[in-house]
């Protein structure tokens, strides 16, 4: 069971990012970066299946060559192999992210590589388009379940079971492989990385991979803080005297 992984170098959360001069992106000089959240679920559940069923982890990125950190990661965490698409400092949009993911894929698969399942994490946590995995199963024409909370595989039968919760219950769905999928942030717990597993990491050989990158079609106008909601402190009296206006207040919060 060789299953591959899609990740994503995004910044680190936590606290108000800085817009560039002019708007358009991020100042990304003083911050963190890390694996997205539903991508480091994605990385652990194809661990979990790949030592249950017997397998490889390829763990696959498309960025800078900083992203190889995020690669690292991943192969501490215990995946098998690291593979990172260098597409330069760009920021690509969903359509070239997805373009570049599923050439390099078809190269590995060229070079005698084979994957049953090919995971991504639902969306990314700093665009969140909801689009890479969906374009990169249709360019290869595989089945893809997204929002995906449960996998189930069954290698006798080569065939892949997808829960997924809904407002109303729970969907499942049923893919022969090779198939690809979504998964979101609760499918399991990721594990952290052990000492010998962050040595194995550092000495672990990455492949490099030089695509023609085509320009997507997607353009980013801007980038805005929203308004911050202000906030007002209101004395409504003093001992007994502020009873009635704290009536009135229950009374217009609907709480008495």
């Amino acid at each position: 069971m060789n299953i591959l992984v899609c990740v994503k170098r995004v910044r680190a959360s936590g606290g108000t990012p800085q817009l560039s001069a002019d708007g358009g992106g991020v100042d990304t000089r003083n911050l963190a970066f890390t694996v997205g959240p539903h991508e480091e679920c994605a990385v652990e559940e194809a661990i979990r299946i790949a030592g249950d069923a017997g397998g490889r982890v390829t763990v696959l990125t498309a960025g800078p060559p900083e992203a190889d950190e995020q690669l690292r990661y991943a192969i501490s965490m215990g995946a098998d192999h690291g593979v990172l698409v260098d597409t330069g400092d760009t920021e690509l949009d969903p359509q070239a992210t997805a373009a570049a993911l599923a050439d390099a894929i078809r190269t590995l698969e060229a070079d005698g590589a084979t994957f049953d399942l090919i995971m991504f994490g639902n969306e990314s946590p700093d665009a969140g388009h909801y689009q890479v995995g969906i374009r990169v199963a249709c360019a290869l024409s595989r089945a893809m379940v997204g929002g995906v909370k449960g996998i189930d595989i069954d290698q006798a039968d080569g065939r892949a079971r997808f829960r997924r919760e809904v407002p109303a219950g729970v969907e499942v769905y049923e893919a022969a492989l090779p198939a690809a999928v979504g998964v979101k942030e609760g499918l399991n717990l990721p594990r952290y990385p052990s000492m010998r597993g962050r040595l194995r990491a550092r000495k672990a050989e990455v492949r490099g991979i030089q695509p023609e990158v085509a320009p997507g079609t997607l353009r980013r106008i801007r980038l805005r803080h929203p308004e911050e909601a202000g906030t007002q402190t209101v004395v409504l009296g003093h001992g007994a005297d502020a009873a009635p206006a704290v009536v009135d207040l229950l009374e217009e919060l609907e709480v008495v």
